[in-house]
């Protein structure tokens, strides 16, 4: 199966997903992604090995988490960028003012699989600190434009960066 596909954050963007991520960033449409994405996107990226998917203009994979009171699987789609072997997800929410369920289920339990394009595995993800967190915060900013905006937005929050580490199998 492989490791989860590398994406570079500083990658140049084509006009379409300059144009897509303008979009995104927008407070009328920031809903679509949550609301409608997070219920779609799964069946529609499995079904189709991650070619189709409403978030067209993001690298997006699948993260499989374990609910924090639950215990129940829970997958989730989300725009993502690597760090060298480390995939990083940003627990955004588009800016509103509480951190996303996946977030507070991944801290309660670990160990994650992430799926893009037919490949990925088992990760253990914790949430980046320090000097670390400020890189690829910096990082995911050149990423995605928006998740500057959106912490602006999200004042009475820092918008947490997610380091998810491969496991051996």
């Amino acid at each position: 199966m492989g490791r989860v596909p590398a994406q570079d954050p500083r990658e140049r963007k084509s006009l379409f997903r300059r144009g897509f991520f303008w979009l995104a960033e927008q407070r009328v449409t920031g809903w679509i992604p949550i609301q409608i994405g997070n219920k779609v996107d799964p069946s529609l990226m499995r079904l189709t090995n991650g070619r189709v998917k409403l978030s067209a203009g993001f690298p997006t994979l699948l993260l499989t988490h374990k609910g924090a009171k639950s215990g129940k699987k829970r997958t989730t789609p989300l725009a993502y960028f690597t760090d060298e072997d480390n995939v990083v997800l940003i627990a955004s929410r588009s800016g509103t003012s509480r951190h996303p369920a996946w977030y507070h289920n991944v801290l309660a339990n670990p160990d994650v699989e992430l799926w893009a394009s037919g490949h990925g595995g088992r990760y253990r993800a914790r949430e980046a600190e320090g000097e670390q967190r400020e890189r690829l915060w910096r990082d995911a900013t050149a990423f995605y434009p928006g998740f500057a905006k959106y912490q602006e937005r999200a004042p009475d929050r820092r918008i947490p960066v997610v380091v998810c580490a491969p496991q051996d199998d």
